[in-house]
């Protein structure tokens, strides 16, 4: 495995357990939530307005991006 897969492995590690803390935290605001709600925010106010939610929506969106970023770096390396 080179340090470029365990990047990876780290950063799939890390969306993972941000998606679980958001969805966790959008329960608290909204119990009724599915995953697939956290898709579009936007529909739910209560969660448009709560400052906590758009910032962990925001740390995970910074993982989404940095994991974009790396995996085309990675290809056109190759």
């Amino acid at each position: 495995m080179s340090a470029e897969d365990d990047v990876e492995k780290l950063l799939e590690e890390m969306i993972s357990s941000q998606r679980e803390r958001l969805l966790a935290l959008a329960r608290r605001i909204e119990p009724d939530l599915t995953p697939d709600d956290l898709l579009q925010p936007h529909d739910h106010p209560s969660l448009e307005t709560s400052p906590d939610f758009n910032f962990e929506d925001g740390i995970l969106a910074g993982y989404l991006a940095f994991r974009a970023a790396f995996r085309a770096n990675r290809k056109s390396d190759r």
